[in-house]
């Protein structure tokens, strides 16, 4: 009896742990929680449920640490508009998180864990079937909360040192700050600023900082994450709903994936490589490879572009090539060939496409070479995993790849496409 009563503990505990990991994927019928200005929370998902949760919202607010942390902090903002002057870094470090406050906060966050099954609730709601965290999945919760929080803070840091400070970016050519940090009007735009973050609507320990961050990307005109938001209400409305008619068992691909290629003269809306490649995938979805064509690429170059080459490839997609519009699904903030792909796996994701199907990248032969022998080694460096898994080789132009769930995690050092 009593090895009988063990067999049964173990097995529940078994049970436990199996429950709990399958608990830890994202879930596709997750809808992300919107502000009316996506390029918040397509960067800081977490303070964005911690302003939206009401529940959430006020033990945070009411918390004695985290109240006085965020006392002392527009203290410090508040001295910084007086002394700072025209010192910038000066500026920058009032909102910028240090390492004790990073500390501290995680510190506190646990203990509210512990204590309340609010932070919890909150992880399983929304965190955890959000994937914009999935790298921190295989944690325990209150690591995983931990993991964002963190992840949140060197977000609104990174931000704050490029688009206030003038810090190089990952790619400098075409995502710098678009002032003159040493210009002798440029200090009072960014004291500005700071004077708005004191707005009194802002009472969490985080808004502060986060407000004078996005409100940094806007004045840059670096809000690109958030063009043609919400997709799937606009510019993918049409597809979306051919998609939930699909049968992609009928299919060989379930997309055929266009990675762009932004012209360099200013004037250009479509370079001449976008038009190449949109006539490849018109080819294999006229001969019925895919339901779809998903054609990806933002506004990149040359610098500040107003041409977004998803929007035009599928302009002429439609208008040259006789694609209907509900078999185009537009993806427009990939900034570099690593985050077409990313991308794309994050749309099937979310439009609800198989993502164990195989799917079609097509493109020229320089870059399809580049996406099967260099990129899987980039994507490691520079987001921490693969974003898809190659499968045959079909020609110099046509690569099979299989999408990664894991592309749901954001990107914490590319404001403009997190």
């Amino acid at each position: 009896m009593k090895l009988r009563s063990l067999f049964l503990l173990v097995c529940s505990c078994f049970c436990s742990i199996a429950a709990w990991a399958q608990n830890q994927k994202p879930n596709p019928q997750y809808v992300l929680q919107s502000t009316p200005n996506p390029v918040q929370y397509k960067n800081f998902y977490l303070f964005t449920l911690f302003q939206q949760e009401q529940g959430l919202k006020k033990l945070i607010q009411n918390d004695p640490g985290l109240s006085t942390l965020f006392k002392n902090r527009t203290l410090k903002i508040a001295n910084a508009i007086k002394e700072c002057g025209n010192d910038i870094t000066c500026f920058a470090n009032a909102f910028k998180f240090n390492e004790d406050e990073i500390s501290a906060i995680s510190t506190r966050l646990v203990q509210l864990f512990k204590e309340t099954d609010v932070l919890n609730v909150m992880l399983q709601r929304h965190v955890i079937p959000s994937g914009c965290y999935a790298m921190y999945g295989h944690l325990a919760p209150v690591e995983m909360l931990v993991k964002a929080w963190e992840q949140d803070a060197k977000s609104v840091n990174h931000t704050i040192a490029v688009y206030v400070e003038g810090f190089k970016p990952n790619y400098p050519k075409i995502d710098s700050i678009g002032f003159n940090v040493k210009d002798k009007g440029y200090p009072e735009l960014v004291n500005t600023n700071a004077l708005l973050s004191l707005n009194t609507k802002n009472k969490l320990f985080f808004e502060p900082s986060m407000q004078f961050a996005l409100i940094a990307l806007e004045i840059n005109e670096r809000n690109e994450a958030g063009d043609y938001e919400p997709m799937m209400s606009t510019v993918n409305k049409a597809s979306l709903s051919a998609i939930k008619k699909t049968n992609f068992s009928a299919y060989k691909y379930s997309l055929i994936l266009v990675p762009g290629e932004g012209p360099e003269e200013r004037d250009t809306e479509l370079s001449a490589g976008g038009m190449l490649r949109c006539r490849l995938a018109a080819e294999q979805y006229n001969n019925g490879a895919a339901p779809f064509i998903m054609v990806s690429g933002g506004r990149v170059h040359p610098y500040k572009t107003k041409y977004s080459e998803a929007y035009e490839m599928k302009r002429f997609l439609m208008n040259s090539l006789h694609i209907p519009e509900s078999a185009i699904l537009m993806e427009p903030h990939a900034r570099h060939t690593t985050t077409n792909l990313r991308n794309a796996a994050r749309i099937m994701f979310r439009y609800g496409m198989p993502m164990d199907k195989v799917a079609l990248t097509v493109t020229v032969r320089s870059q399809s070479r580049y996406i099967s022998h260099v990129m899987p080694q980039r994507c490691i460096k520079e987001l921490g995993y693969e974003p898809y898994r190659i499968g045959k080789r079909l020609s110099d132009n046509a690569l099979e790849f299989f999408p990664n769930v894991m592309s749901l995690q954001i990107d914490f050092d590319e404001p403009m496409d997190p």
